[in-house]
């Protein structure tokens, strides 16, 4: 024999009470305060690991740093057309959040020698800086129309461009890898100034390269190609594959791109030499070049001479494809380990200023546009610096040495900073700090309202009912006097119930 409760389920959904459905529908949408504040913790929690750093200072008291930046679309709309004369900024991580996080940003990530232009005239007087204090006023914001920094430079990613392509970024429909110019010249002085690449563009291949294939031939290849790349060139993006010519990622370490080659044409001659791999050349290699690399590549391969000046130009002596040779040609292995040994020495041979001139034994330069690629992080080492060649090095500083980039102090739960911590810890920092007299009348008018949702939800709690949102819509409607709730407290009152209550409700809340 079915229990009471077994026959109830087995009506159809038709034949079950109003109540019970309204009740079913709002215990599945209700939440408990426990779980209301453990919800909210865990989206700030996300949030701060989505936004690590603290934002609470403007880096612009700290002058020109290399930094992040972002470029405001909304307080400054790029031109329609790259030719249209246009106003750039940028601002730092901290004002991107502070000043300008409901606007549309683009970020730039690392621009070197750049102090932030929130609250310059740059930038609208209407989005201020918040973070710097106001000379007026001795405090925090806001600050407006003061003078830009001088020694300020943009490029065309201010305008939410890129690449030689000089296309419109859009972070929804982008597709594959691009890649950022150590930026070795301004881009009035005829660089890039840092920009970002994709590898056709390098190659000067159109965007959609691997959709230009004029017989099925080329278009089996290409299909090849593409699945082949994604898993030697690690991109796995079947949508943009990386072109044949350029090489996996991770076995290049720094770019110059063919902007600032031909604006520092004496770079082009360390192409394929220590610490470089081949050049990439704008407009591709003809079959010619490709059958004499090949050749070179075999011939060196094979010979090895002991007293080579130069390693092998093939980037297969990177170190991810050099070691899938290694259990075929121990040749090959005692060639990379004499590479290595050439380029340990290298530095103590050749740094020193009574040290013949090693740029003037370097091949000649390639015709052409070209970009060079670094093999790893120490090819600032593989620079001649003699006393003829350091003046050309000297004026790209980012050659001698790394750049080190700012970064703002990291956040950390329950912090001092105004943002960090939870909204439950800085609003006990903030009671905390609270006039003792206003604190215990703030005490008072929280158990006072305690008491009125308790006496609210007792009902609830005796018939076991969930209390939905409409109840709660409707009792803190009745407690601040909205008109439809005080035509029912009127109601209440000619049928005899107690309107004093009711209005000491509203006098009470309006005092708040």
């Amino acid at each position: 024999m079915e229990s009471p409760r077994e026959a109830l389920s087995d009506l159809p959904p038709e034949s079950k009470s109003p109540h019970e459905e309204g009740s079913i529908h709002a215990s599945s949408d209700s939440q408990t305060a426990s779980e209301f504040i453990n919800g909210q913790l865990q989206l700030e929690a996300d949030a701060r690991e989505a936004l690590p750093y603290s934002f609470d200072h403007c880096t612009q008291p700290l002058g020109a740093l290399r930094q992040n930046l972002f470029s405001c679309l909304t307080c400054n709309p790029p031109p329609a057309s790259p030719l249209e004369p246009y106003n750039p900024a940028g601002v730092c991580y901290s004002c991107s959040i502070a000043c300008h996080g409901e606007h549309t940003l683009v970020e730039l990530f690392n621009k070197r020698n750049f102090t932030c232009d929130c609250g310059t005239t740059r930038l609208p007087s209407s989005s201020p800086c918040t973070l710097r204090i106001n000379p007026a006023t001795g405090v925090k914001g806001p600050v407006h129309s003061q003078p830009p920094a001088e020694g300020n430079t943009y490029n065309q990613n201010f305008r939410n461009r890129f690449c030689g392509c000089g296309e419109f970024y859009d972070a929804s429909r982008e597709r594959g890898t691009m890649y950022q110019c150590i930026g070795m010249s301004r881009e009035e002085d005829g660089g890039c100034g840092e920009d970002w690449w994709h590898p056709e563009c390098l190659l000067g291949l159109p965007r959609d390269w691997y959709k230009a294939a004029e017989d099925g031939a080329n278009v089996e290849r290409s299909v090849g190609n593409e699945s082949t790349d994604a898993a030697t060139h690690g991109d796995g993006n079947e949508e943009h594959p990386t072109p044949p010519d350029f090489p996996d990622e991770e076995d290049f370490e720094a770019l110059i791109c063919y902007k600032c080659t031909e604006a520092n044409p004496w770079i082009k001659r360390y192409a394929g030499t220590r610490g470089f791999l081949p050049s990439l050349k704008y407009g591709g290699r003809s079959r010619e070049e490709k059958d004499a690399k090949r050749e070179e590549t075999t011939t060196n391969a094979m010979s090895s001479p002991s007293g080579s000046s130069q390693t092998p130009a093939d980037p297969s002596l990177s170190s991810k494809k050099r070691k899938a040779e290694d259990s075929d040609s121990d040749d090959s292995f005692v060639s990379a380990k004499k590479v290595k040994a050439e380029s340990e020495n290298f530095d103590s041979e050749t740094l020193g200023e009574s040290v013949a001139c090693y740029y003037s034994s370097l091949p000649p330069a390639i015709d052409g546009p070209i970009s060079l690629l670094s093999r790893d992080e120490d090819f600032r080492l593989y620079f001649c610096r003699c006393p003829s060649c350091y003046p050309s090095l000297s004026k790209c500083p980012q050659l001698l040495e790394e750049e080190e980039s700012y970064e703002p102090p990291h956040s950390e739960d329950g912090g001092e900073s105004m943002g960090t911590g939870s909204l439950l810890d800085r609003g006990e920092a903030a009671l905390s700090n609270v006039d003792r007299v206003r604190a215990i009348e703030g005490v008072m008018v929280y158990n006072h309202l305690k008491d009125k949702v308790k006496s609210f939800l007792q009902p609830f709690a005796e018939s076991g009912q969930a209390v939905g949102a409409e109840d709660i819509k409707a009792y803190f409607e009745k407690l601040r006097g909205d008109a439809e709730a005080v035509r029912a407290a009127g109601g209440t009152a000619v049928a005899g119930g107690s309107g004093d209550d009711e209005g000491d409700n509203r006098r009470e809340q309006s005092g708040y």
